[in-house]
């Protein structure tokens, strides 16, 4: 599916179809998941919710800071997978494209390098 990346939150959100399947929210990266796997994610030491800690947002889960590019990409490839099966999201006004547009490797590549960067900062 064609995945989007445009800003969100004053940092960027990976859409397809119109719904965002993955975000940056400051240094979390956060995906959109089915109850089952987000149950599953949120019970990984360094994983909790995703959004502003007084009114997260329902169905996403944080991925842990620390795991590496390839344990994320697995749950990010989970996200997308479950996203794109979701009914497509209607624009409210004129669609605009995103900055960046493309296929999951550019998205995960771009969220993933943005992630590390925003860890080793912050640690």
């Amino acid at each position: 599916p064609q995945v989007e990346v445009k800003p969100m939150f004053g940092n960027l959100g990976a859409f397809v179809n119109g719904n965002m399947f993955m975000g940056l929210f400051g240094p979390d990266v956060g995906v959109k998941l089915p109850e089952d796997d987000r149950l599953r994610l949120l019970a990984q030491p360094g994983s909790g919710p995703f959004g502003p800690q007084e009114r997260p947002m329902a169905g996403y889960a944080t991925i842990p800071a620390d795991w590496p590019a390839e344990s994320a990409g697995e749950w990010i490839g989970r996200s997308l997978e479950y996203v794109a099966g979701l009914p497509p999201k209607k624009p409210k006004t004129p669609a605009k494209r995103g900055r960046l547009a493309g296929s999951l490797g550019v998205a995960v590549a771009a969220v993933a390098t943005e992630h590390h960067w925003r860890a080793a900062a912050a640690g």
